[in-house]
């Protein structure tokens, strides 16, 4: 499916040129998030006037920033608003400012998602319902609410199917997700998921999601919704997914091996389940698997965020005229046609560098030697020297990001392994 178009795509400055303002964007960024200097990158390519709401104190080069707080949204929205300023969009950089952005949005009269889509996509448990009563393919699935027994607990891993996965609905990143083969290791998983979400300072009465295993093939479309049309931006393969217990997500490479019926079949649900929750505008980020259901694959949804993917992934990606993924998240919220919605170049790919253990990170050595392999286009590592590491699903961070291109996919997967192999991860 394609995007409805509103307005013609216009070059930086060309709205200067024709006597008309520049377009003012507010900028929601979360203090702890990967992608600031991506979207303010993006930003100024575009020419863009951009006004910077966050929560915390983030290295701008100097730009004033207009305090907001996820946990306060009537009062931060109203806050906006009191600035008496006139924005042409609102866009949320990372998963805790999409409610804001929504709220802000609809005050303003501007394109955006109802709020009750966004909190429904912000929620595993929510997904699950909705999906269910809109037949959209997925693991069949418990909710079990907090304080539940461990009898129910195992009763709910029964009738999700064994093996299963226990989830904690809130977190991303594969942070709170476990394997449990029998029903005594869904019990001990659920506990540990429990102890996550304390450390998170999660709510006391989140439920956890028990559903069931999905063996095969997964992958994660990327795309961008107007009026409830998909444009998809980029299939990635992911050949390295663990199958348990936990789910560290490594590699990612793009374009997908999937035959195109495959990937056309997959597309679609993706585009069901974003509708299915109510989402109609900006971008989403859909994990799924290929299953064998009564013996034919079809494709089942995993999980599905109103965001573009994570981390620094989009650095992957690359599309007409050099334009990032971030260009293309900011054109659609202006409601500006998109010339192309797929990457230009050849194959690419990365690997988000897990923790391998727990402990003080105090070097990653051989970054020289990965960065000289041929293939590989970038390599960046994101946690600082002297901070206290956790490995999934514990932690809620990657070691950093490796970004290959090649002519064939299998060579950027081999770029990728062999440069991975050169670092050594010092913890103590």
């Amino acid at each position: 499916m394609t995007a409805v178009n509103r307005r013609p795509m216009a070059e930086a400055g060309e709205n200067s040129a024709a006597g008309q303002s520049v377009p003012r964007v507010l900028l929601l960024v979360p203090a702890r998030t990967y992608r600031a200097a991506d979207f303010l990158a993006a930003a100024g390519r575009m020419g863009l006037d951009l006004v910077v709401g966050s929560d915390g104190a983030l290295p701008l080069g100097g730009r004033p920033v207009v305090h907001v707080s996820a946990g306060d949204l009537p009062g931060t929205a109203g806050r906006i608003m009191a600035l008496g300023t006139r924005f042409d969009a609102v866009v949320a950089v990372d998963t805790p400012m999409l409610v804001l952005a929504a709220l802000v949005s609809g005050r303003m009269g501007l394109p955006h998602n109802p709020v009750q889509a966004v909190i429904a996509a912000n929620d595993k448990a929510e997904q699950r319902r909705r999906w269910a009563a809109a037949a959209v393919p997925q693991p069949a699935f418990q909710v079990v609410p907090a304080g539940a027994s461990d009898d129910a607990l195992r009763r709910a891993a029964g009738e999700a199917g064994l093996p299963c996965v226990v989830k904690a609905v809130s977190l991303s990143a594969s942070q709170g997700v476990l394997r449990a083969d029998n029903p005594a290791a869904a019990v001990t998983a659920a506990r540990r998921i429990r102890r996550i979400l304390a450390a998170a300072r999660r709510p006391a009465h989140e439920p956890l999601v028990v559903e069931e295993y999905v063996p095969g093939p997964e992958l994660s479309i990327d795309g961008l919704l107007t009026d409830g049309g998909l444009a998809v931006t980029a299939v990635f393969d992911k050949p390295c997914t663990p199958d348990g217990p936990t789910f560290e997500e490594t590699v990612l490479i793009t374009p997908s091996r999937l035959p195109g019926p495959a990937q056309d079949a997959a597309i679609a649900t993706a585009g069901r389940a974003a509708r299915a929750l109510g989402l109609t505008h900006g971008p989403v980020h859909a994990e799924l698997r290929i299953g064998q259901r009564r013996g034919q694959a079809r494709p089942v949804m995993l999980e599905l965020a109103a965001r573009s993917i994570g981390g620094l992934c989009s650095r992957a990606l690359h599309f007409g005229n050099n334009m990032s993924l971030e260009e293309l998240v900011l054109a659609n919220a202006l409601g500006r046609r998109i010339a192309t919605s797929r990457p230009t170049a050849g194959p690419s790919g990365v690997v988000m560098l897990p923790v391998p253990r727990r402990g003080v990170l105090r070097a990653v050595e051989g970054r020289g030697d990965a960065a000289a392999v041929p293939g590989i286009t970038g390599l960046t590592i994101t946690i600082p020297t002297g901070q206290h590491v956790h490995p999934l699903p514990d932690g809620d961070r990657y070691l950093g990001f490796i970004f290959a291109e090649a002519d064939t996919r299998e060579e950027v997967e081999g770029a990728l392994a062999n440069a991975r192999g050169r670092l050594r991860v010092v913890i103590r």
